[in-house]
């Protein structure tokens, strides 16, 4: 694991964390791992995304997840990314677009009421069988004995599959969802009017698709879609144009980032830790699978951090927070905090605490959909053992150069049988 940033520019705070190459190159781990050594509270004066608070440890960021009054979570501030400035400071090619987790009680509280059932323990009981026969069509696809990109062959395709049902988008245009996804959850495409106008314009292209599938909806209902439950919803019915599109890149991006780059992700880190993949080639237990499965989204963090304002002047743990401060709570450090998980850089695939990784966030905002991404994983990880099959990475991964979702672009493997 790298620990060097090349080609960083000389006057570059080694501490600003959100300069994208930290995660294109890797090479994150260090400047955490000092924050929360010497200044768990940092503050960053300067960056591309302008002044910021990082919160690196696991204490401080549950502490401020638990305090939704004081540290928003609303678009109207900037929203759940650094990259956010609000509806006071909107640039050119700007459309601002609220979505549920980027809102404060009581809005909050009633959007995701609405959807959460179609994420409840029932609904994913009733996914579990397609689940898994989708993903073991997937897998028999595969050719042993050469090479193929895991990113485009089984975590795009799985996860594009999965959101499709969810929102009973039509199947044989599926991979639309993965192309907006990208770049509607991209936080770099907000520094230029260019990427601001592709940005908008995709969002657009979306929001088109879909409002033909609401009106389809509206007098055809599905049993358990999205857009259905949305439909027969007082919070949601009537949304805003904007509000729809700002729901529905929720959805998607969550629904496919976290899945998508945690099952690369598995690939990547068994073939990292050889001794961990042994345990699991050696003990097929469903047990062992869904802590492993924990434990491999502690290790990522798929999203590496959620940004909150201060809706007040406060005090943290001796700092003093003034009104509309920005703070990114960084997710991926916290998961590697060595006083909550100890040798934290490494999987542990029978780790005792793996469950408490703070991937799917803490408190009111927390991941609606993590029983599904849940489900997605651990399936992947039993199917692999039922086939015996061993992924092996030919080359580094090309990863996402962002530092809000965390995850790889493409991944050479070629898979082997033990």
């Amino acid at each position: 694991m790298a620990t060097v940033l090349k080609e960083t520019a000389q006057d570059a705070n080694p501490w600003d964390v959100s300069r994208a190459e930290l995660y294109t190159q890797d090479v994150w781990q260090e400047p955490f791992r000092q924050m929360r050594e010497k200044s768990p509270i940092y503050f960053c004066p300067e960056s591309k995304f302008g002044p910021y608070w990082s919160v690196t440890n696991y204490k401080a960021i549950q502490h401020i997840e638990a305090l939704p009054k004081v540290f928003s979570s609303s678009w109207e501030y900037g929203g759940i990314t650094v990259a956010g400035d609000g509806i006071d400071h909107l640039q050119e090619g700007d459309i601002p677009m609220p979505m549920f987790i980027a809102m404060d009680p009581p809005q909050h509280t009633a959007q995701r009421r609405t959807v959460a059932p179609a994420f409840g323990p029932t609904e994913v009981e009733r996914m579990r069988a397609d689940t898994v026969a989708r993903t073991a069509a997937v897998l028999d696809s595969l050719p042993i004995g050469q090479p193929f990109d895991w990113v485009e062959k089984l975590s795009i395709e799985l996860t594009t599959q999965m959101l499709a049902i969810l929102f009973d988008f039509p199947w044989e245009e599926r991979h639309k969802l993965t192309r907006w996804s990208d770049v509607l959850g991209d936080i770099e495409g907000f520094d230029s009017l260019e990427k601001r106008q592709h940005r908008l314009a995709t969002a657009f292209e979306m929001g088109a698709s879909f409002k033909e599938l609401w009106d389809r909806k509206a007098t055809s209902p599905g049993q358990h879609d999205l857009i259905s439950v949305m439909l027969q919803s007082d919070a949601m019915k009537h949304m805003s144009h904007e509000e729809f599109m700002g729901n529905l890149i929720l959805l998607i991006v969550g629904g496919n980032d976290t899945t998508r780059n945690s099952m690369t992700a598995f690939a990547y880190a068994m073939d990292k830790f050889p001794e961990e993949r042994a345990k699991l080639e050696q003990n097929h237990s469903h047990e062992l699978a869904v802590n492993a499965m924990h434990e491999l989204i502690r290790w990522q963090t798929p999203l590496a951090h959620m940004r909150r304002t201060a809706t007040e002047d406060t005090e943290l743990f001796g700092h003093q927070i003034k009104k509309r401060d920005k703070l990114a709570l960084w997710y991926i450090s916290a998961n590697r905090d060595e006083s909550v998980f100890p040798n934290g850089d490494k999987i542990i695939v029978d780790r005792e605490n793996a469950r408490r990784h703070l991937s799917f966030g803490y408190g009111i905002h927390r991941c609606v959909g993590a029983r599904v991404a849940e489900l997605q994983l651990t399936t992947l990880i039993s199917e692999l053992q039922k086939r015996r099959l061993r992924v092996n990475v030919l080359e580094e991964p090309t990863r996402v150069p962002a530092s809000f979702v965390h995850g790889y672009k493409s991944m050479m493997v070629e898979l082997s049988q033990y």
